[in-house]
């Protein structure tokens, strides 16, 4: 669809390949092959060169999880604790949702399907630019909600020392065991498994460009939450929207990282341009604008549309991470659009509460993934397994001429074969292959 921009982003075109420096992949490749052969070794070697990080272990003991949680404000820890509790209450309304069931399709024929939560999952927790504690209610605690048995976690040092913080948050969400240790270093350990970092099913959680080529590579070995890359926010407004709250919104995803989109598509030019000098004179006072105002200078776009419909059909095709509507009927975008990893609806609601207190998931897809994908929820950590049970005779003997003839259409002469055998057994059909007296019934 044709779009007038009144900002468009020089770097867009870098964004939509993820901006990545294309020696990432062979370097996370060579930390992976090395940890490996090598084990602990190696991750003892990353830690030092990547995060100037080297204890004697790794893995936190209960002493020292309590130590750190003592060293955290109380204020701070009951705030974790609410946070937790709103993360917990929809994780928990999502796991209500998905019910095991069984049918009887035939008399005497039941199919089933059970809900059963992967048994060891790793949970990556950031640090560096921004200690990520919501990362941590995000990942474990709905992973525990969705019933798994262990979760390790693992996040990086903070500037050499323990994140006090992060520790409290992560012990909180029920983490079972954790580990000071980041980047590529801890998803490979968590991957393939080391003396001292228990293998994992499945990892999810947020990183940087490495920790995501990490994920990557290991995709297939063991199961992933998203393939992620820089955050994203798109805002839907009309004429009735404030420009200040508009720019304030934009901003504060921007300063997730030098190259994260952030995108108004508007009905209202007026808006738009407003929106644009808001933005620079916000910037001059922002403690993040190092960060933020590169974002805005090399990825923010304002997109003016000729209506409503139109807005929500460039926005679907942006297909954003986070989508917040500032419109006089913001309810409308449920029905209007399909393509996004979380809708923020009306001037109460904004994506900084997603990403930090308000009980959704925070992990969603970016990148155009919400094409084909959600985010991070009690699902991603279940898998849905079936089961079929034939109790009745009659029922097994005509599945079995059933099975017979399609497998046969499809040259699958064996399969055809256990067919033809019930239906021998059970309807007494004669069959070439099957000699007088071969079925002991």
């Amino acid at each position: 669809m044709p779009r007038t921009y009144l900002k468009k982003a020089p770097g867009a075109a870098k964004a939509a390949n993820g901006g990545s420096p294309a020696d990432i992949p062979a370097i996370v490749q060579g930390v992976i092959d090395a940890i490996r052969a090598e084990g602990d070794a190696a991750v003892r070697l990353y830690s030092e060169k990547f995060d100037k990080w080297s204890p004697e272990s790794f893995r936190l003991s209960d002493a020292e999880i309590q130590h750190a949680i003592s060293q955290v404000p109380a204020q701070t820890v009951a705030d974790i604790k609410e946070v937790q509790a709103n993360v917990r209450a929809f994780a928990v309304a999502q796991r209500e949702s998905i019910k095991d069931f069984e049918i009887e399709t035939a008399p005497g024929v039941f199919l089933g399907q059970r809900n059963n939560p992967i048994n060891y999952i790793g949970a990556y927790i950031p640090g560096g630019r921004y200690p990520l504690l919501a990362s941590a209610h995000m990942t474990i605690l709905t992973a525990k909600v969705a019933g798994v048995k262990k979760v390790v976690a693992c996040t990086p040092p903070a500037a050499g020392k323990i994140p006090n913080a992060t520790v409290a948050a992560m012990h909180l969400a029920g983490a079972d065991e954790i580990f000071i240790l980041g980047g590529v270093q801890a998803v490979a350990a968590m991957a393939v498994g080391t003396p001292t970092v228990p293998k994992v099913d499945f990892i999810a959680g947020p990183g940087n460009a490495f920790v995501a080529e990490a994920k990557r590579q290991l995709f297939g070995e063991i199961g992933i939450d998203l393939f992620a890359g820089p955050t994203e926010v798109l805002i839907v407004a009309d004429e009735t929207a404030d420009p200040f709250m508009v720019a304030t919104d934009l901003l504060s995803q921007a300063e997730h990282g030098p190259d994260s989109p952030a995108v108004l598509i508007t009905t209202s030019e007026e808006i738009g341009k407003r929106t644009i000098e808001l933005c620079a004179e916000l910037l001059e006072g922002l403690v993040t604008a190092p960060v933020a105002s590169v974002s805005w200078r090399d990825f923010g776009e304002v997109v003016l549309a000729g209506g409503l419909d139109e807005a929500y059909a460039i926005a679907d095709e942006y297909a954003y991470e986070h989508v917040q509507v500032l419109t006089a009927q913001p309810r409308e975008a449920l029905e209007k659009m399909q393509n996004f990893g979380a809708l923020f609806l009306g001037p109460m609601t904004c994506v900084s509460y997603g990403d930090k207190c308000i009980g959704t998931n925070h992990v969603l897809p970016t990148l155009g993934a919400s094409r084909y994908t959600g985010g991070l929820w009690v699902g991603k950590y279940l898998r849905t397994v079936t089961y079929q049970e034939v109790r009745n005779t009659e029922q097994s003997g005509k599945l079995g001429q059933l099975c017979g003839r399609a497998a046969r259409v499809e040259l699958f002469e064996g399969h055809a074969r256990s067919g033809d055998l019930r239906a021998h057994m059970y309807l007494k059909d004669e069959f070439d292959w099957i000699k007088p007296g071969a079925v002991q019934q």
